[in-house]
């Protein structure tokens, strides 16, 4: 008797704890269907106000693990006296060949397109009020070259010149006089003159002016080549820059003996030219210059076609000055009366 009595027990305990486990699981179980019926179904999430740039911001906030970059506008890169702290843009896309202007006339002659280019170079145009020759003082002799630059004050060349902020570039093949190098250094201006040249590699010269041996090219070294039998360093300037850490050149003042072709091409594909406040360039026409080929109206027509992109670019040209020193040729002919040799000088007209 009181054994059935313990086992009726045991049998009651037993299904009491069943009930209790089965309550709680269906307690649950309701639990988390109630949860799911009261979260909003897509698509039907009603628009608060607000929330949507609340959760942006939250998405912008950075993580440990985050790597933030930082990219300068392009308002601020097109900008000439923008400081340095960082540099320009590389992300613009790549050029491989410049864009080839119209055939002055359907007969693609060299009479036309000669016309047409030298009505080019012989015409400002942008007026310049306050023209400087040789550099930042008056010393200037009639033979020599007149190396012309804008001190309006319209220009930021005046102000970063006020502010000791100005700096020039000047290219050549050591032939060339250094009066326009040294002025612009005594009047404020950081000078570097790039002259093969020289027996150093880079030479301090009085507070401002710097020599170095470097020839700019349209190409950078073939890396395949040793460095000592090179025969000479050059590079291109876009490397040089980034070489320097410098972002901007005011002046840049090129005399290359007719690499000029060659290296205002690749200045403009490169997007150099953007980093340029002013141009003081002189160019060779008794042939069409180093790797520049084709017959005598293609060449004309590329040399205008290079100059139209810098005037695409918002260059100016304030100043055009014919060398009647030189032999009188033109692709090595006495015609159109031109002379071989020209001295012209452009403005970047963003850099206000």
């Amino acid at each position: 008797m009181l054994w059935r009595e313990r086992r009726l027990r045991w049998r009651t305990c037993t299904l009491r704890l069943l009930a209790l486990c089965l309550a709680a699981l269906l307690c649950t179980h309701f639990t988390a269907e109630l949860k799911r019926r009261a979260l909003p179904q897509p698509g039907l999430t009603p628009k608060v106000p607000g929330a949507e740039v609340y959760n942006r911001r939250l998405e912008d906030v950075p993580s440990k693990r985050q790597v933030i970059y930082v990219r300068r506008s392009s308002k601020a890169a097109s900008n000439g006296r923008q400081g340095e702290s960082g540099r320009r843009d590389s992300l613009q896309p790549a050029r491989w060949h410049i864009d080839l202007q119209p055939w002055a006339d359907s007969s693609h002659s060299l009479e036309e397109e000669a016309r047409r280019f030298l009505h080019y170079i012989t015409n400002s145009q942008i007026s310049c009020s306050r023209l400087m020759t040789n550099g930042l003082t008056d010393n200037y002799l009639d033979s020599m070259k007149p190396w012309k630059v804008c001190l309006d004050n319209k220009f930021s060349l005046a102000h970063q010149i006020r502010s000791k902020q100005c700096r020039v570039y000047s290219l050549g093949l050591g032939e060339d006089d250094n009066v326009f190098e040294l002025n612009m250094a005594s009047g404020g201006c950081e000078v570097h003159r790039f002259d093969p040249g020289i027996p150093s590699a880079h030479i301090h010269e009085a507070e401002r002016l710097w020599h170095h041996r470097l020839s700019v090219d349209w190409r950078d070294p073939n890396p395949a080549i040793a460095p000592h039998r090179l025969h000479s360093n050059t590079k291109k300037l876009k490397t040089i820059l980034n070489d320097f850490g410098h972002w901007k050149i005011d002046v840049l003042k090129a005399d290359m003996e007719s690499a000029e072709w060659k290296i205002l091409e690749n200045l403009i594909l490169e997007g150099v030219m953007e980093q340029i406040g002013q141009l003081v360039l002189e160019i060779h026409l008794h042939w069409p210059g180093f790797e520049v080929s084709g017959n005598d109206s293609s060449v004309v027509r590329y040399w205008y076609s290079l100059f139209k992109e810098l005037e695409h670019k918002d260059f100016k040209l304030f100043y055009s000055f014919k060398d009647l020193s030189k032999p009188q040729m033109f692709l090595k002919k006495e015609v159109f009366n031109a002379s071989s040799c020209y001295i012209l000088s452009w403005v970047n007209t963003r850099w206000t």
